[in-house]
């Protein structure tokens, strides 16, 4: 059995599905809603369990309605919630999206100030226990504090690492993998080439370095070479949480023991079918589903 721990962030996602995105000040009206949960690490869970792996979520929650619903919707999607920390008296962190006819999405996120940034309780935990350890960058001290427990017990660490106020090089060090968002990887390494900043981040780690572009594809560095993955076409209805799923599909795969441009495909299958559903778990696909998917591209 393939063995996952993410740690991050879990968020309430309220997405509102509306013609095309507000410009300006106003009123617009959506055409759909749904309230779903969210969040990079979280929403990584679900799509390692989904593709069949055994899967723990640690992160942190308020008593509030919106986490245990949270909990409660992992659970149900088969991630386990046991190591999660509940702060009484906390409210827990939620999102606004808004969602375009095209599937484009823009995001604000309430990171709750109630759930205390301390990570010293994770090191209660036995990190023997899993394959591979993939973390977000929104828990900066969880992910620090994870990665160094995870390394100790000789897990491989899989960094999601999407765009964050805070510097995230000290992360990105303790990483095996560290697997940049565009925009993550520009404002980390302050260059806007992206092939130069892919170089560039090699410089910060031992581990391996790889930027997701949307539909342009993956880069990474193999051989000091850089290679490119194209993305798949699909039908798109909802980009929400794409990035996500593919960081929850790379550690599937990597756990697997595939390499290279076989983890980058498989993710970006899983990523693409995704696409074609709308909110951010609703499209995640199994292996399946999946490996029929790529059949069609030999």
């Amino acid at each position: 059995m393939i063995r996952i721990a993410c740690i991050g962030i879990t968020v309430m996602d309220r997405i509102y599905y509306v013609e095309g995105l507000p410009t300006e000040g106003g009123k617009y009206v959506a055409n759909n809603y749904r309230e779903v949960g969210g969040g990079p690490a979280a929403t990584a869970a679900v799509a390692a369990a989904k593709l069949g792996a055994q899967v723990d979520f640690i992160g942190r929650v308020g008593d509030d309605d919106t986490g245990q619903s949270l909990l409660q919707e992992l659970e149900s999607l088969g991630v386990n919630t046991r190591y999660c920390k509940r702060y009484a008296n906390a409210r827990s962190s939620q999102s606004a999206i808004m969602v375009d006819a095209q599937g484009e999405r823009v995001i604000v996120n309430y990171p709750s100030p109630d759930l205390l940034a301390d990570a010293d309780w994770l090191e209660e935990i036995d990190f023997t226990q899993w394959d591979v350890v993939l973390a977000d960058v929104r828990w900066h001290e969880g992910t620090q504090k994870a990665f160094t427990l995870a390394r100790r017990a000789g897990a491989v660490t899989v960094l999601d690492g999407d765009i964050t106020p805070q510097d995230i090089t000290s992360l990105v060090a303790l990483s095996d993998h560290a697997v940049f968002s565009a925009p993550g990887l520009r404002k980390m390494t302050g260059e806007q080439d992206i092939r130069l900043a892919l170089k560039k981040s090699q410089t910060l780690t031992n581990g391996q370095v790889y930027v997701t572009n949307g539909a342009e594809g993956c880069l990474w560095l193999e051989n000091q070479q850089i290679k490119h993955q194209p993305g798949y076409k699909v039908e798109v209805v909802d980009t929400t949480g794409a990035g996500d799923v593919f960081h929850g599909a790379f550690a599937f795969s990597l756990a697997q023991g595939q390499a290279g441009v076989d983890i980058i495909r498989f993710a970006s299958a899983v990523a693409a079918l995704k696409c074609t559903r709308p909110g951010g778990r609703a499209g995640i696909p199994d292996c399946a589903q999946t490996r029929s998917f790529l059949s069609l591209y030999g």
